[in-house]
């Protein structure tokens, strides 16, 4: 597994600290928490994303892109660091947004990631009605701009494909740098997943150094039978570009989708408590869409008692707290 084969520019502000959660572990009475603060890459208040986008974007500059197409949710963490990545490079970026979320008010209609996503010069070309084939439709405007004389390169919804996956492999191997450093023996990771990069990217760069970490996806929207196909196939995938032969194991896969609620972008009771506990015990903002509900699943995993008193349980927070702005109904 060799990443320097890859092309890849620098977006993001790495190594990210690994940090033990002291209080929140004292409060839940064990494991020891840690987190990793991938909300802290510096890109436009941070996030995932940029790990995806390092790799994305310098393949997007050597096919000579001139104009960057993505798409996602209205309040999209992808699409507002994609905005910023590609304002970063001088170049433009349109994006399409799909309403998956409604009656949220005005605040989740232009605040949040909404109000930095046109700061950051992006346009919004189009806001398509819940269930689009929003890859499709991306397809379609690229069309329209080749034939206007461009080149466009289009990323996919939260950058999950292979060549976006390779941020999580880099991310597993920047893990297992720092538990190496710490002396932190890593008994187990946890996350939201949604689109699946990350988790994909995590699992083909674990399983390819042979680290036995497992890795457990708190799904924010999708089954479990489903999530853990999408994120299988992906991982796969990632791991034929690395050029990994060995079969992947059919255990290295686990996703819950206890913690979704009534749906993507619905906060939960559990949702909104992991927000709160963060806020006040550890001074992290976590997001309403992905990070609070993978905290509230960890978190009630742990009061199930699914986890040992001594284990070391590393938290992924993938960023978003731009977002919270666009829920202050929901959050007050």
């Amino acid at each position: 597994m060799h990443l320097a084969r890859f092309p890849r520019i620098a977006l993001g502000h790495f190594p990210t600290p690994l940090e033990p959660l002291e209080n929140i572990s004292r409060l839940l009475g064990g494991p020891q928490i840690w987190i990793k603060r991938d909300d802290a890459t510096g890109l436009a208040t941070g996030g995932n994303k940029t790990r995806k986008l390092e790799f994305l974007l310098a393949q997007a500059l050597a096919q000579q892109a001139d104009v960057i197409i993505t798409q996602g949710a209205t309040q999209s963490n992808h699409v507002r660091q994609t905005i910023a990545a590609a304002a970063k490079l001088g170049i433009r970026a349109k994006v399409l947004l799909e309403q998956r979320v409604t009656g949220f008010g005005d605040d989740y209609q232009h605040s949040g990631n909404v109000l930095l996503d046109k700061l950051l010069g992006g346009e919004i070309v189009a806001h398509l009605p819940a269930g689009t084939d929003m890859q499709q439709a991306m397809e379609n405007y690229a069309a329209t701009l080749r034939e206007q004389g461009h080149r466009p390169y289009i990323i996919p919804g939260g950058g999950s494909n292979p060549v976006g996956a390779l941020g999580y492999v880099a991310c597993a191997e920047e893990l297992l740098y720092q538990s190496s450093q710490l002396r932190l023996r890593i008994d187990h990771i946890v996350h939201a997943t949604g689109s699946t990069g990350t988790q994909a990217g995590l699992v083909a760069g674990l399983t390819a150094t042979h680290s036995a970490i497992p890795v457990l996806g708190i799904s924010v929207r999708a089954p479990q039978a489903r999530q853990e196909e999408n994120v299988r196939n992906l991982a796969i995938q990632t791991r034929e570009l690395l050029g990994v032969k060995e079969e992947l194991p059919h255990t290295a896969v686990a996703v819950n989708s206890d913690y979704v609620g009534d749906g993507y972008g619905l906060p939960t009771p559990g949702t909104l408590e992991a927000l709160t506990l963060l806020a006040r015990h550890e001074g992290i903002l976590l997001d309403p869409v992905y990070s609070a509900k993978g905290m509230a699943g960890l978190i009630d995993l742990i009061r199930q008692g699914h986890f040992r008193k001594d284990d070391n349980v590393v938290f992924i927070h993938t960023g978003g707290a731009a977002g919270l702005f666009g829920y202050r109904e929901v959050l007050e």
